[in-house]
């Protein structure tokens, strides 16, 4: 078993929380997390890969062990949790790396790969979207509805998936044998949302979503101009982000792969032993 450490790092002024494993000479990759989740998500991802790379796994601030500075000191955005991101990975002297994104995860790497493209040797997207077919709209209508007027009605439509309820469901649905996924998950989850003044921060991230999709074409000529290798491991029954998001990743680059898994969401939970698999097979390939 690959030793795993678990580090802090001061960026801007905040606290970055991160998982650390490999040698520090082989090649970097970037784990990138989503919500409602931390690293924690990687927590058996990250010795499957540390023999031969270099991991690192932060928590984005407002999430896991990272500061969560209230929203009246910190401008919560995609654009503001990329740009920790990157201080993150020059405090650490980190120049190359592949980056293995998953949910809100993707687009803070997709922003990390336009700023300087030439850093990112390597993408896995684990349910990570980066096109509008990607969305399944009855999930999205509210958090669009949202973006487009944060008042009263639509905010408390969304308080919901703050709630255990919803936590759990991002775990379990789609996922054929429930008895795989550890109730850890769910409840490590919910707790640190539930800290005082995070679901404000939570609000605003909600809200900055859209900023992302108004994103996507430059990130789609980002594919086509970089031609940079692409792994798609997707949980196909997925109902956050469908598998046409994965499929889409074709329409810019001829050659990415795509391996639609039956699972959920979280395919981590589920199937780590044919993700961690697909992902060792193509960073071999890619990365060597």
């Amino acid at each position: 078993m690959n030793v795993v450490h678990h580090r802090t790092a001061t960026v801007d002024g905040h606290r970055v929380f991160y998982r650390e494993a490999g040698p520090d000479q082989a090649p970097t990759v970037l784990l990138l997390h989503g919500y409602p989740t931390s690293s924690h998500m990687f927590r058996e991802l990250i010795p499957a890969l540390a023999d031969r790379y270099h991991v690192i796994a932060p928590d984005h601030l407002g999430f896991g062990q990272s500061d969560t500075p209230p929203v009246d000191e910190f401008e919560y955005s995609f654009d503001a949790l990329a740009s920790i991101t990157e201080g993150l990975l020059d405090a650490l002297d980190v120049e190359r790396f592949a980056i293995y994104v998953q949910d809100y995860g993707a687009p803070i790497g997709w922003r990390l790969a336009l700023a300087r493209p030439e850093r990112v040797t390597a993408i896995i997207s684990q349910n990570g979207n980066a096109y509008e077919a990607g969305f399944v709209e009855s999930f999205w209508a509210p958090i669009w509805a949202y973006a487009a007027d944060p008042g009263p009605g639509n905010e408390t439509a969304l308080r919901g998936a703050l709630g255990l309820d919803a936590i759990r469901w991002q775990y379990l649905h789609g996922v054929s044998d429930p008895s795989l996924v550890s109730p850890d998950t769910w409840t490590h989850d919910h707790a640190l949302i539930q800290r005082p003044g995070n679901d404000a921060i939570q609000l605003r991230l909600f809200r900055d979503y859209a900023t992302n999709v108004a994103l996507y074409p430059r990130v789609h000529e980002y594919f086509r101009e970089s031609r940079v290798p692409l792994l798609a491991v997707w949980g196909a029954n997925d109902e956050i982000f469908g598998p046409d998001g994965a499929r889409a990743f074709r329409d810019d680059l001829a050659d990415a792969e795509i391996h639609l898994l039956d699972a959920g969401h979280f395919a981590l939970e589920s199937d780590l032993d044919t993700v961690a698999a697909r992902v060792r097979d193509f960073l071999g390939r890619a990365v060597a």
